[in-house]
């Protein structure tokens, strides 16, 4: 059996981070220590009290500011535990035309999405690298909005396409090190974010992501649901476990056929 580890989960208080946080925790050996880190405290603390029978360290990070994001490794490199696996989660949504937003809200979507990406990306490879452990790997949560456009979300979408595209090379760099990386591409998922998308008609919304927009350019979802957070989780925690052992520099869409993988 493998030691102990340290499974890093950022954006864990809520959304696609808190379900990845609930599926390490239920799939992992009770040993590993869980480390949550996200800027809602709160949320976290919430969280951590729900998450009995193991260790959880809950870390308030910014992941846009690279002091933040320090203090979040040099907590985690002073574990006994070395760091095993991360789940990447943290992450803003920006809505509107590209043409009428200005460069104030394209800085602080690439700040979070993009330049955070990088921050614990490359702060987690190198503490992985100092590890030994036979499965060690990376996963971010990215966007199926990075392979596709989408009329409603030109910054969201560089921003994912721009932290995918690093993602791959990052593991083109650990793939020597036996250490892998990928991308879940999440399509239209169930939570706060996507419901505040959807405005006043709630409705109205959810049908027109079931359905899709010719006026947007958007396809609906061939199977005829809405994902789950839970769904997502899934996808990144068989991409953490050794059934996934050689699969590296992927992106794998999570979307019901959205995308149709265009």
């Amino acid at each position: 059996m493998e030691s102990p580890k340290v499974v890093l989960v950022t954006g864990a208080a809520s959304g696609i981070g808190r379900a990845c946080a609930w599926a390490v925790h239920q799939e992992n050996h009770p040993a590993d220590v869980l480390v949550l880190a996200d800027l809602d405290m709160p949320g976290l603390a919430e969280l951590a009290k729900d998450l009995t029978g193991r260790r959880i360290i809950a870390v308030p990070t910014d992941v846009s500011d690279p002091v933040s994001v320090d203090i979040l490794f040099s907590l985690i490199a002073e574990r006994p535990e070395p760091l095993g696996a991360v789940i990447h989660a943290a992450g803003v949504l920006a809505t509107g035309s590209a043409l009428s937003a200005g460069i104030d809200a394209w800085r602080r979507t690439m700040a979070v999405n993009a330049d955070g990406t990088f921050l614990i990306v490359t702060s987690a490879a190198r503490l992985l690298m100092d590890s030994t452990g036979a499965n060690r790997a990376l996963v971010l949560i990215g966007s199926n909005a990075a392979g596709v456009p989408r009329a409603s979300m030109p910054l969201y979408s560089a921003s994912k396409a721009a932290a995918a595209a690093l993602l791959r090379c990052v593991g083109l760099e650990l793939a020597p090190h036996g250490i892998r990386a990928n991308t879940v591409c999440p399509g239209s998922t169930n939570t706060a974010m996507q419901r505040d998308f959807w405005g006043d008609d709630q409705v109205a919304g959810e049908q027109s992501v079931l359905t899709g927009d010719l006026a947007q350019f958007r396809v609906g979802i061939p199977l005829g649901r809405m994902a789950q957070p839970e769904d997502i989780a899934n996808a990144a925690v068989f991409l953490l476990s050794e059934q996934a052992r050689h699969i590296t520099m992927q992106d794998i869409y999570v979307d019901g056929g959205a995308t149709l993988r265009a």
